[in-house]
């Protein structure tokens, strides 16, 4: 789970990276590590780990992938700075503070207007990260939404931005979703069965296929080498076919 979890970050950290680094905040010079004593709630950086502690708990929980994108944005902000152990742990406690209540979301985004006047695609991009924040665990619910889009108007992004961000990943995830279907068919297909087969059933289906095509037996009866690598792809097929259908049954 913990690989599935790490690969699902890199790719959606990929998708969003394209627009919004951290080597776009404010006052970072990537030829040197400067060291950061001032206040972080008056920097880019900590603001805007403000407005994503708001909207990871905006559902009123903290998801496996929402902790593993804070974790990555705690290490890749303060990795530009000479003292980078104790702006990450800065960032932390922000996150701590700020998650505990709603009440100054308003004023944060305001503070963060300011410091980002001038760069409309920057507070694009800034809204654009914390959607897929939102959008992580692949539920946006309304108190995400209502949270995400209160960020979004005190930033003074366009409505029909803010929209077309909305739309785009709410595009991305039902496509995702679907190939998952997809892929549940085929497995149901691979395993000569159907959706309405208990999990009894199933499994007798999935034990004569095994006898079936197992490369042991196959071999046994004679066959050629090749028979035997393509029962023995065949059998991986099932596997995994099996498998796919028993995580989707909970089982």
């Amino acid at each position: 789970m913990k690989l599935i979890v790490l690969l699902i970050i890199g790719v959606i950290l990929y998708f969003i990276a394209r627009g919004y680094k951290t080597e776009k905040f404010e006052n970072i010079k990537l030829d040197i590590k400067e060291r950061f004593n001032g206040d972080l709630m008056n920097h880019e950086a900590g603001l805007l780990v403000a407005l994503m502690a708001k909207v990871a708990k905006a559902d009123g929980q903290v998801s496996e992938l929402e902790a593993e994108m804070l974790k990555h944005t705690f290490t890749d902000i303060s990795r530009h700075f000479e003292n980078s152990e104790e702006v990450r742990d800065k960032l932390k406690n922000i996150y701590n503070i700020e998650k505990e209540s709603f009440d100054n979301t308003i004023n944060i985004c305001e503070k963060l207007y300011k410091i980002t006047k001038h760069d409309y695609q920057k507070r694009i991009k800034i809204l654009e990260y914390l959607l897929n924040l939102a959008f992580i665990d692949k539920e946006f619910s309304q108190t995400e939404f209502m949270i995400t889009e209160d960020i979004s108007n005190s930033l003074q992004i366009k409505k029909v931005d803010f929209e077309n961000l909305v739309n785009k990943f709410e595009n991305f995830y039902r496509n995702q979703k679907e190939n998952e279907t997809i892929s549940l068919e085929k497995a149901y297909e691979v395993l000569e069965a159907n959706k309405d087969d208990d999990d009894n059933v199933l499994k007798k289906k999935y034990r004569t296929l095994v006898k079936k095509h197992h490369p042991d037996i196959v071999a046994g009866q004679g066959a050629s080498e090749d028979i035997i690598n393509q029962a023995t792809k065949k059998l991986q097929e099932i596997n995994e076919a099996y498998e796919l259908i028993k995580k989707s049954r909970g089982i």
